[in-house]
């Protein structure tokens, strides 16, 4: 059970037009998410931009950033986050469901390519050390130039504080 409440936006017309903005930007979509950052309404407010820059105005192709982003969710327990990845995002990515099952344990997997593994090995290193150690980012560096580099940090990162809020406000998944 979530942690704080989901705001209601019949009780909150001074939210309307973030409300508004909010779906606008999630396909129609208020989730559970937003409801919990809306009681700071101008964190909700950058919170989507930001996470908008972060996923789509990047040079990232999706496959890499949909490996991201549910490793981040594996590694920091957060379902909330992975579900969603892996129902709507990953196969368009080009992400397979068999990849996908073998995320928890990439490393002994034979599924992922040199690129896929540098990016796993480069995620979990951010996630479970911070501190990223030269053989790891050296072999991102042999696959993305500096500013795939930086978005590609960035993006770990990211997605950390995001399934970290989500955790430890337990924020409740969508009911369907």
């Amino acid at each position: 059970m979530s942690r704080v409440s989901h705001i209601q936006e019949s009780e909150h017309p001074e939210l309307a037009e973030l409300i508004d903005r909010i779906r606008g930007g999630r396909g129609g979509r208020l989730l559970n998410f937003y409801r919990a950052l809306l009681h700071s309404p101008q964190l909700a407010a950058t919170w989507m931009p930001f996470n908008d820059a972060v996923r789509r105005e990047t040079l990232l192709d999706g496959r890499v950033r949909e490996l991201t982003i549910m490793r981040v969710a594996i590694l920091n327990g957060v379902d909330y986050v992975l579900n969603i990845h892996r129902a709507r995002y990953a196969g368009p990515a080009g992400v397979t469901p068999d990849e996908c099952d073998a995320l928890t344990d990439w490393a002994r997997s034979t599924l992922f390519s040199a690129r896929d593994r540098a990016v796993l090995a480069y995620t979990d290193a951010m996630t479970r050390e911070v501190e990223v150690n030269d053989a790891v980012f050296e072999a991102v560096r042999e696959h993305f130039n500096e500013r795939e580099t930086v978005e590609l940090t960035v993006l770990v990162g990211a997605y950390n504080l995001h399934t970290r809020v989500l955790s430890a406000l337990r924020i409740d998944p969508e009911s369907a």
